[in-house]
């Protein structure tokens, strides 16, 4: 009995977790997963060039700095693209161009030529990120974005588990198969993507976010100025949110240089950790088990830590993983048998569950709605750029002082990240999806003549509030939102605008009325 008692809540918590979220996300979500099932390039790329074709480790090496590099780049030019051209172009083009290119590179033989296309592999496979993330926060209410930013990391690292052992069979036959493989599956994603996802972008006229216009932006603009101007939408007008306002958006760019300290930190699990296991006599077949259990533990608990911290303060989120993370590779100094190590491991990961969702969520809500793309770009640039530095940082260290001082310099990284957090948010504004509910419900019983509410109210009440009470621009997002549960910010953004701008809603209300 208990034992069914214990399944039936499972099974509860796993459909609250999962529930309420739009049919568009659970297709994007399809295509992430589709995407790191095929994941082979980044995974087998060193034992490819060291084992298959001879080349040397710091041939190898080369490969896969430049291969970041070209994440680098790709990270700021997607990002511009999905705000120009759109999310669902960026997304095809980026994964037909990988496609293409990681096909090419199981073709090549030449040292120079593997590392040219490894490079254009890198731009083109990290160029759909901004865009991915941007479309998520479009078609997602704010109050499910952490929920839905971590159903997809989920996603991530289930694909990846998945691919990882898959292609490792798949290697012993021919790694120019495994090539093809990721090929065949990133078309596989963009066949998704054309087929079930139309355009979010905000002001295209279709998709979820058709509804908003160019003051949609006002909302995230104010919710950023607080750091920099915070883009370049501005009320009564549209201008569009260049790099150079990204730039100088001061809270956003804090956000994205704590971003790269705490990337540094994660990074040491691939880059580090290997070695110092390898100089303290473990073999790689030891590393792999430790690792295993970072794998193992985000597909296990990231969704019910999520019902756990999705509404909860994001600075503390922010600043109690930024130390677990720092403490958790810190604790590495101390680890002298193979147990030890996967209990570090296990402290680490645990930051990571909590981070990724919230970091990625922190970015939306200081993102304007028009310049979504560009500062979800400056962000994971954070991360492409961490992933350059840590190898050289953890070599550095390795070599002139020892793994001891690489660990305990995680753990200060932590800590002045966790700092940085604490300092850094507060007086956070308050989402739009909850702010804007409350205004839009008041100033619509308003309208009528009905007592306002004490408290702001769900924006699925808003939807339903009387639809001709304040003006046909007004009754026209009202019914769009009332018809579709899951009707975004921009959409929401729209109505309240639109509201804002009759003036004399009362009037109306009684032309309505009499109408009726």
């Amino acid at each position: 009995m208990p034992f069914s008692l214990s399944t039936a809540g499972a099974g509860r918590a796993v459909r609250e977790s999962v529930a309420g979220l739009p049919r568009a996300f659970w297709w994007l979500w399809t295509s992430t997963l589709v995407n790191r099932l095929g994941a082979f390039v980044a995974t087998f790329m060193a034992l490819y060039l060291t084992v298959e074709r001879g080349y040397s480790a710091s041939y190898a090496g080369l490969v896969a700095s430049l291969y970041g590099l070209g994440g680098v780049i790709a990270s700021l030019g997607g990002g511009v693209l999905a705000d120009r051209l759109g999310r669902r172009p960026t997304m095809l083009v980026a994964q037909c161009a990988t496609a293409a290119s990681v096909a090419l590179l199981g073709l090549m033989a030449n040292p120079v030529a593997i590392a040219a296309v490894a490079c254009l592999v890198g731009m083109a496979s990290s160029a759909s990120r901004p865009a991915v993330q941007a479309m998520m926060a479009d078609i997602v209410r704010p109050e499910d974005r952490v929920r839905a930013f971590s159903l997809n990391y989920w996603a991530i690292n289930l694909g990846f588990a998945v691919s990882s052992a898959l292609a490792g069979f798949v290697a012993q036959y021919s790694y120019r198969a495994g090539f093809f493989g990721e090929a065949a599956m990133t078309l596989l994603c963009a066949v998704v993507v054309y087929t079930k996802l139309p355009e979010s972008r905000p002001g295209d006229g279709s998709g979820p976010g058709s509804g908003a216009r160019a003051r949609d932006g006002r909302a995230g603009t104010d919710r950023s100025r607080s750091g920099g101007d915070g883009g370049g939408v501005r009320a009564g007008g549209e201008a569009p949110v260049s790099m150079l306002s990204v730039v100088r958006d001061g809270r956003f760019m804090s956000v994205v240089a704590l971003s790269f300290v705490v990337a540094l930190i994660f990074q040491q699990g691939s880059v580090g950790l290997p070695v110092a296991m390898g100089e303290a006599g473990f073999t790689s077949a030891e590393f792999g088990t430790a690792m295993a259990a970072n794998g193992l533990l985000i597909v296990a608990l990231q969704i019910p830590v999520t019902r756990f911290i999705q509404h909860r303060d994001p600075r503390r989120l922010l600043v109690v993983s930024s130390l677990l993370a720092g403490y958790g590779f810190g604790l590495t100094m101390f680890a002298g048998s193979l147990g030890v190590y996967v209990l570090t491991v296990v402290v680490w990961t645990l930051a990571e569950i909590v981070n990724a969702p919230t970091q990625t969520g922190l970015v939306v809500r200081l993102s304007p709605v028009q310049g979504r793309g560009r500062y979800q770009g400056m962000y994971s640039m954070s991360w492409s750029v961490a992933a350059l530095v840590a190898p050289l940082m953890s070599g550095t260290v390795l070599d002139r002082w020892g793994a001891r001082w690489l660990w305990g310099a995680c753990a200060v990284l932590g800590t002045l990240a966790a700092l940085g957090y604490w300092l850094l948010m507060r007086g956070l504004p308050q989402e739009d999806g909850v702010a804007a509910g409350g205004l839009l419900a008041r100033k619509s019983l308003a309208g009528t003549g009905s007592p306002a509410p004490a408290a702001p109210v769900a924006r699925a009440e808003c939807a339903a509030a009387p639809v001709a009470a304040t003006g046909p621009a007004l009754a026209e997002a009202a019914h769009a939102a009332s018809a579709h549960a899951d009707f975004t910010d921009a959409e929401f953004t729209d109505a309240e605008s639109a509201l804002a701008e009759s003036p004399e809603p009362a009037a109306a209300a009684g032309e309505a009325g009499t109408g009726a």
